[in-house]
């Protein structure tokens, strides 16, 4: 499972998910209101909180698919 930095990062992009709700690993991060305004910025906190380059090849839509496959990706990174 992910950090506590990685939700907080997140969090703030799915307006569909309330505060009190689990975010599941699997659950689309679409579903959950994320946008592509909402990636890019998510994309530039997540570089910033965690002092990472995301690769030319992890810049596409299927990183972004879910939250298990957006910290995996990050993980690949560190």
């Amino acid at each position: 499972m992910w950090d506590e930095k990685f939700e907080a990062a997140l969090r703030p992009h799915l307006p569909f998910l309330s505060p009190e709700e689990k975010l599941e690993s699997d659950a689309p991060l679409r579903d959950l209101g994320l946008d592509s305004l909402a990636t890019v910025e998510l994309l530039a906190t997540l570089e910033s909180t965690y002092s990472v380059r995301f690769r030319d090849e992890a810049l596409n839509m299927s990183t972004f698919d879910t939250a298990g496959t957006l910290w995996k990706t990050l993980g690949e990174m560190r």
